[in-house]
């Protein structure tokens, strides 16, 4: 299984000066399902690959709709994934971790462990959340297929107006991954997560906190520990300027 070096990581608040996409690091908050999971000054951060895709993409809705890009959540480590399981809400809702209806990964599992998985959406240009049918992280109360979840991209029960909503997003991050001779996923069961394919994401080992340098941990797991070391001033200056160039023609 091959290691991710966290040279490749990108810092996505790097591209809100552009106006195309805002961060909201959802897990850094209180107000989210599972608490807050991520420690003080937590970053979003995204593999090089998926972070050009999702730059491109909202570079693409906002020129031709006018929608800003809202980006929720990115690289999760192991110890963010196990403390968001710990979470009150969580334990009082264990169907999120079967098999036949998951919407949470265990530890180590997914796209999220390795920044090979991102949890977006859209405002338009006065700031307002388009209308996608569920809110960011509403998870089903029970079964988590197409009748039943609402978040599931093939619910049909939902205005007109909703499903273009969603269809325009979707089509936006799988359009740029083309564009990027890249493949995504729009995982089914969430219309705000879009991700490698499993074959990709499994050649990779899943990143603990111990793997980075401590200023792009995610928690505070291991605060006393020095770990890696931290990367030379202008390393991720120098990686926006790449991406961008990267999709400057497409």
């Amino acid at each position: 299984m091959k290691k991710i070096d966290p040279a490749h990581l990108t810092p996505m608040d790097m591209f809100e000066d552009t106006g195309w996409l805002r961060v909201h690091l959802a897990y850094a908050r209180p107000d989210c399902f599972c608490g807050t999971v991520y420690r003080e000054g937590a970053r979003l951060w995204l593999h090089g690959d998926l972070a050009a895709v999702t730059v491109l993409a909202a570079k693409r809705l906002h020129e031709k709709n006018g929608f800003r890009m809202i980006v929720y959540d990115g690289l999760r480590t192991v110890e963010a994934q196990d403390a968001m399981l710990q979470s009150p809400a969580v334990r009082a809702n264990p169907h999120w971790l079967a098999a036949e209806s998951r919407v949470l990964s265990p530890p180590g599992m997914g796209g999220h462990p390795r920044g090979m998985a991102v949890d977006i959406s859209l405002e338009d240009a006065n700031g307002n959340l388009l209308d996608m049918g569920t809110a960011f992280d509403e998870f089903p109360s029970g079964g988590n297929g197409p009748d039943e979840n609402r978040a599931h991209r093939d619910y049909a029960g939902l205005p007109g107006a909703v499903k273009e909503s969603r269809r325009i997003l979707q089509d936006a991050m799988t359009g740029a991954a083309d564009a990027l001779d890249l493949l995504l996923l729009p995982l089914p069961v969430e219309w705000w997560d879009f991700r490698f394919p499993a074959d990709t994401v499994r050649a990779y080992a899943p990143l603990s906190d111990r793997d980075l340098p401590p200023q792009m941990r995610m928690t505070d797991r291991y605060a006393d520990e020095s770990g890696m070391p931290d990367f030379p001033p202008g390393h991720f200056e120098q990686m926006k300027k790449e991406i961008l160039a990267r999709i400057q023609d497409l």
